[in-house]
């Protein structure tokens, strides 16, 4: 019932917010509401020192995008902005029901995964990958896609791009100013891009062993890296069985491997079962940032979307040794 109440509140102050009309809602700015780290990012790139928007990073307190819910608050956010820019695969089927009640007509949005087109990728079942349960599966309709686009630095291009002319869209006064800084901005994208081909064409290894999900597809395919994995990017699994302990230790015993990798979070448990089976106990864990935790706090520290993926290349180095 409390639930109920809300959703009822939730609409009632929306109303409310649409009857004041744009400009007055938010003291005249373009309000831009974006899901995740990576796509808050980039807009916030392309946008620079505008006086004329305002960027808002829903999820923000380190929840995972797979398991995100939103909230009434959440909702009058989304469906009172000028602009919605959003990741579009399973985690975010959610989206459907609030946009039913947008009250913005004008409203620009952006589902990134529309936007990359035929470049998004289905989700890979690899040799020795854990299968999702039978129920999930049975569950499905149609293919599903890979959601974690934002990982490739050359879909980040096209996504750029994508925001960069929704901005302009919502807000043609300053289109100049967004066209600029989102060509300055993807110059930097490229250039990391180089140094991670670079880095991975003279590395003497090519294959990478996740004892854990592995969202990284895009990035991997990008430079021609293998990998093997307990789960694919979107498992909602996280228990592993022996047999998939005993694969991952064997194939890193196969090729001579350093290391063992992880996403980012507390969680060693894979990693640490498959190391005690690999025959070489000196393997090193190493993370890999998936940016689908990064936190308000993690940005007022610093943290950019190029800083962690310049991060994970001094990684993917080590990984490669």
């Amino acid at each position: 019932m409390k639930r109920i109440l809300a959703v009822i509140m939730c609409l009632i102050l929306a109303v409310g917010f649409s009857a004041c009309g744009n400009g007055n809602r938010n003291n005249g700015k373009i309000k831009i509401v974006t899901t995740i780290f990576p796509i808050y990012d980039w807009t916030r790139e392309i946008a620079g020192n505008s006086d004329s928007v305002e960027i808002e990073m829903l999820i923000d307190n380190g929840v995972d995008l797979h398991s995100f819910q939103f909230t009434p608050k959440d909702k009058i956010d989304i469906i009172t902005s000028d602009m919605f820019v959003y990741v579009g695969g399973e985690s975010d089927k959610w989206v459907n029901d609030v946009m039913a009640d947008k009250q913005n007509e004008n409203m620009v949005v952006i589902n990134l995964m529309d936007a990359l087109g035929s470049g998004k990728k289905t989700e890979e079942l690899k040799e020795g990958m854990q299968e999702e349960g039978e129920e999930e599966e049975e569950d499905e309709e149609g293919p599903e896609y890979d959601e974690h686009v934002w990982l490739s630095l050359k879909n980040a291009v096209i996504l750029c791009n994508a925001i960069c002319e929704g901005l302009c869209k919502a807000d043609p006064n300053n289109a100049d100013t967004y066209k600029a800084n989102n060509e300055a901005y993807k110059e930097k994208l490229k250039a990391l891009d180089a140094d991670y081909k670079a880095a991975v064409d003279s590395a003497e290894k090519k294959t990478l062993v996740f004892a854990d999900r592995f969202p990284f597809r895009y990035l991997a395919d990008d430079y021609s890296i293998d990998y093997y994995a307990a789960f694919s990017g979107c498992s909602a699994e996280s228990e592993a069985s022996v047999e998939t302990f005993t694969f991952l230790a064997g194939k890193i015993d196969e090729l001579g491997l350093n290391s063992v990798m992880k996403i980012e979070g507390p969680n060693m448990s894979i990693a640490e079962q498959v190391k005690s089976i690999a025959s070489n106990k000196d393997l090193t864990v190493l993370t890999l940032n998936s940016m689908q935790s990064v936190t308000a706090a993690d940005i007022g520290a610093g943290a950019t979307y190029l800083k962690l993926c310049s991060e994970n290349l001094e990684v993917l180095k080590e990984a490669l040794k």
